[in-house]
C-alpha cells in the first residue's frame, strides 16, 4: 500500500483504489475502447474484471513516484499518438489531485485496435 506523508501525519492509498482510479480514468478517454482486448472477451476475463483483478495495469512505486504500465485498445481510426499523450496527461493530472501522489512513469502498450 502506497503511503504519503504530511505535516498532519501518514496517509495510505490502497492499491484497490489506484487500480480503480486509473482503469476509471482510462474509461473516460477519448479513442480509448478499454483495457487489452474489448471484444470477443471471455466470462473468465469479464468476471475478473469486474471483480477489480487486471492483468492490463500495473503499478509500481519507484523512486518514491509511481510507474504505470497500462495495455489497451484503441478506437479505429484514431491518431494513436494523440490518444496516448492524452491518456498519460490525464492519468498523471487525475493521480495527483485524488491521492497527491506524483507519477513518475506512464508506459502504455497498445495491444489492438477495434471498431466496436
Amino acid at each position: 500500500m502506497p503511503e504519503l506523508e504530511n505535516h498532519l501525519g501518514t496517509i495510505g492509498v490502497s492499491d484497490r483504489y489506484l487500480y480503480s482510479l486509473v482503469r476509471y480514468t482510462v474509461s473516460k478517454c477519448y479513442g480509448v475502447a478499454g483495457l487489452g482486448k474489448t471484444c470477443g472477451k471471455s466470462f473468465a476475463a469479464y468476471a475478473a474484471e469486474k471483480a477489480g483483478i487486471s492483468k492490463n495495469i500495473s503499478i509500481d512505486i519507484r523512486g518514491g513516484k509511481l510507474s504505470i504500465k497500462l495495455h489497451i485498445t484503441v478506437i479505429f481510426g484514431v491518431n494513436i499518438s494523440a490518444v496516448t499523450d492524452s491518456l498519460v496527461h490525464k492519468l498523471r493530472y487525475t493521480i495527483q489531485e485524488k491521492t497527491g501522489m506524483d507519477v513518475g512513469k506512464v508506459t502504455v502498450y497498445i495491444d489492438g485496435m477495434t471498431d466496436c
